[in-house]
């Protein structure tokens, strides 16, 4: 949800004029997009304004502005502790950055404006897509649920479903562009359609979804078990560009645990949907969330978690160790856990992952896969000279587009260079526990509408920038080159 934000407040930008700066020291706009789920997004957020305090002094002109949720929960916090913040915006009122960074300039002092309610849905606004073929469409904003650790809800509000029929129109609009790939966001994503009335909205989102010519995948994140009902399934199993990759969030295998988080299932029914899954989709990569060291949590319930995620064989789960949030029912609960046996419980859980890991990637070798390249999946790919992409099931894979066969030329290349975008067959030959290998050459290479759109983009001559400030006095001065404006967008 931050990164398609940060990429509508970068498309409000460019509407305004402004290009995207080539290094966040050269911006004449640095914005920042927070996040306040853990604690270490305000320590980030306030050591990145302190670094940027005097390179902001050093450039008269330059204008920083800090969104998203922890700007909606600190307020005028921002800029008692860092005057020289221009302007503070909240989650509901992304699109009047631009009016407020010029009403910074004019008056030349700190703007603050946080509205309580969504004022305009955001899909409305311009958006700065960061992938030519893949992107994220959001189909609702706000949560309903009041799980005692989490403080989205009292930020972002309540839940506030999209008409389908406008879901629909930008998903085709994109897929028009040469994306192929859309993930559907929400909150909680599955419980689309208790703000419209019909409790089976979203498999029929899904199913109609697979009925725009183009489309080639579908993803959805993130749902809650609460809401994850057989319709939906059978709407997954049943779709044919529906990926068969569910990312479910456990946070606890403790009834107990469960229920002081206020999440509205327990270890039984969790496992059930997962059973339920397989059953329908053998080959589903399921992937969660875990909370370790919730407060009360005893070594018999994090067993419990233990044991759960041996049951449940996740592909990957996104681990956290328990961050007290300020607002926070659970910040005020009794039995703290230290910091020493959070950690070591921690560590035992992210070591029993790794196994199951890297045991559920190994069963993947010697089977064929369709790869969507990707764009910087690899971290390692300039120096290993491979591409990366996903897999159907959103494993990360990494091959070599040189590879040869026997006959000395790369299979299934029609003679131009493989793209992100584009889509690669190719046999995997290792397995890690976070990442595929396909050493041997690809099977085809399939040349898409988005790697056309992806050359497009790549291709286009940079836009000219707008320059801030005054015009200087006397002979001009050379014409810069393709501007600076809007820094990069941090969550």
């Amino acid at each position: 949800m931050n990164v398609h934000d940060s990429e509508r407040l970068s498309g409000l930008l460019e509407g305004a004029g402004y290009v995207r700066a080539s290094a966040e020291d050269d911006a004449d706009i640095v914005v920042f997009n927070t996040c306040a789920v853990r604690e270490n997004a305000d320590n980030r957020l306030y050591g990145n304004l302190g670094r940027l305090a005097p390179v902001k002094a050093a450039r008269p002109g330059m204008q920083i502005a800090v969104g998203g949720c922890l700007a909606q929960k600190d307020r005028d916090t921002i800029v008692k502790r860092a005057p020289w913040v221009d302007v503070v915006f909240g989650t509901h009122n992304i699109g009047h950055l631009p009016t407020l960074l010029e009403r910074a300039r004019v008056q030349d002092e700190a703007q603050v404006e946080i509205l309580e309610s969504l004022e305009t849905f955001p899909s409305t606004l311009p958006t700065r897509r960061e992938s030519a073929y893949a992107a994220w469409v959001a189909i609702s904003v706000g949560c309903n649920n009041t799980c005692t650790f989490c403080i989205v809800p009292a930020l972002r509000g309540k839940e506030k479903d999209r008409r389908p029929g406008d879901i629909l129109a930008e998903v085709e609009a994109l897929v028009d562009e040469g994306v192929i790939e859309v993930t559907l966001l929400g909150q909680n994503v599955n419980a689309y359609g208790s703000d419209i009335g019909d409790r089976e909205a979203f498999s029929k989102l899904l199913r109609a979804c697979g009925r725009v010519e183009g489309l080639e995948r579908v993803r959805f994140t993130s749902p809650h078990p609460r809401d994850f009902t057989d319709d939906v399934i059978a709407a997954m199993a049943e779709t044919p560009n529906v990926m068969h990759q569910l990312h479910m969030p456990l946070q606890s295998g403790s009834d107990a645990v469960l229920k002081a988080m206020r999440r509205s299932y327990r270890q039984d029914r969790y496992l059930g949907i997962i059973e339920k899954v397989r059953a329908a989709m053998p080959d589903a990569a399921i992937s969660t969330d875990i909370i370790v060291g919730f407060p009360g949590e005893t070594e018999e319930d994090f067993e419990q978690t233990l044991h759960t995620v041996r049951e449940a064989r996740f592909a990957q789960a996104f681990t956290f160790q328990y961050s007290k949030r300020p607002g926070t029912p659970a910040a005020e609960m009794d039995g703290q856990i230290p910091k020493e046996v959070v950690q070591a419980r921690y560590e035992r859980l992210v070591a029993l992952q790794e196994e199951i890991s890297w045991e559920e990637n190994k069963g993947q070798v010697g089977r064929t896969l369709e790869v969507l390249v990707a764009e910087g999946e690899g971290r390692k790919d300039e120096r290993t000279h491979r591409l990366s992409g996903r897999a159907p099931d959103n494993r990360l894979v990494h091959f070599d587009p040189t590879a040869r066969g026997r006959d000395g030329l790369p299979a299934g290349d029609p003679g131009g260079r493989v793209r992100p975008g584009d889509i690669v067959t190719v046999e995997i030959t290792y397995a890690a526990p976070h990442h595929l290998l396909a050493e041997g050459p690809a099977h085809a290479v399939r040349r898409t509408p988005a790697g056309d759109a992806w050359e497009r983009r790549t291709s286009a001559p940079k836009p000219q920038g707008v320059l801030l400030g005054l015009p200087s006095v006397g002979a001009p001065a050379p014409s810069p080159s393709p501007a600076s404006a809007c820094g990069p967008c941090m969550d």
